[in-house]
């Protein structure tokens, strides 16, 4: 068994959320909490969430995590 982890990254928006549902729905889980930063360049609110998954393979760097 591995333990897969993610960062999604993204505006503060409903975008970013649709991003964690769909990872959430294909059985990643939430690992500790968001985080928010404003982004100068932008003037945007930028988030983070971890997200981890143990899946029954090897890892290896060549994984494509958002498909697993």
């Amino acid at each position: 068994m591995t333990t897969l982890y993610r960062l999604l990254t993204g505006a503060d928006d409903s975008a970013f959320c649709h991003k964690v549902s769909d990872a959430l729905a294909k059985g990643w889980v939430l690992h500790g909490a968001p985080a928010y930063a404003f982004d100068a360049a932008s003037g945007q609110m930028r988030c983070a969430q971890a997200i981890t998954k143990d899946v029954d393979a090897d890892y290896s760097a060549d994984m494509k995590l958002g498909a697993q």
